[in-house]
């Protein structure tokens, strides 16, 4: 079965430092991959390459078969409509509110009317059990919930790709724990192939099927967290016990 991502001898740098050195992987469909690593180690740029949001120095990403790399405007596009995309910190529209958040993805890439706009919305936020916070503003919102709305507006135009930047980042450890198992419960209901970018070995351990380990540049283990646990790489080790 085709890969529903697949990405293959990927370079980047930036000036004279080296990012990503000859990264390969794939992600079946319906697979949760997570990417862990160090800070500044290069994760998040994976991503933004997976979307077209920086372009590859070198290497191949195919989505859902489709080279993306030689994509350009339109093109590009249309295959981020499939990708729904988790930033680290939201990115949620300030002056909106929670409800007209979600919405914005419907109003600008569906015909859907208002009416059933406003259906797919309450749908989503209940989703996130957010149902009851839709007129507010994200700013009387805490950080968890602000996360729990970008999902929302992320699910918003049915990706079958989802990417997320540092889910977990900044929460606390029961929040944090809440949006593992949102993600774990994306994907068991609507069969969801994601990649989640992450340092959290424990939400890892949650909803991840695989985890794909980096280290400058590289990727230096790969598996199940069974396979990382037995794994006796200095590095391996050393990671995984300054996580726990």
């Amino acid at each position: 079965m085709t890969p529903a991502i697949q990405a293959s001898d990927l370079h980047k740098t930036f000036g004279h430092q080296v990012v990503l050195n000859g990264i390969s992987f794939s992600v079946a469909k319906g697979e949760t991959l997570a990417v862990l690593g160090r800070s500044g180690t290069g994760k998040s740029v994976l991503l933004r390459l997976l979307v077209g949001l920086e372009a590859a120095d070198s290497g191949s990403i195919r989505i859902q078969d489709r080279e993306i790399t030689d994509l350009r405007n339109e093109a590009l596009s249309e295959t981020r409509k499939k990708v729904g995309y988790l930033f680290q910190q939201g990115a949620l529209y300030d002056s909106l509110t929670v409800a007209e958040n979600v919405a914005f993805p419907l109003e600008r890439h569906t015909k859907l009317n208002p009416a059933e706009i406003q259906t797919k919305v309450q749908e989503l936020l209940s989703a996130v059990g957010l149902e009851a916070h839709a007129g507010k503003m994200p700013s009387d919102i805490s950080g968890g919930m602000q996360k729990r709305v970008a999902l929302a507006r992320a699910l918003a135009l049915d990706p079958d790709i989802f990417l997320f930047d540092e889910p977990t980042a900044g929460l606390d450890p029961i929040t944090a724990n809440e949006i593992s198992l949102l993600i774990l419960e994306q994907k068991q209901k609507r069969g969801i192939t994601s990649v989640v970018v992450t340092h959290d070995v424990h939400g890892v351990r949650t909803f991840a099927d695989r985890v794909a380990l980096l280290n400058e540049g590289a990727i230096v283990a790969e598996g199940t967290m069974a396979d990382l646990d037995k794994n006796r790489t200095p590095f391996v080790v050393d990671f995984l016990k300054g996580s726990s």
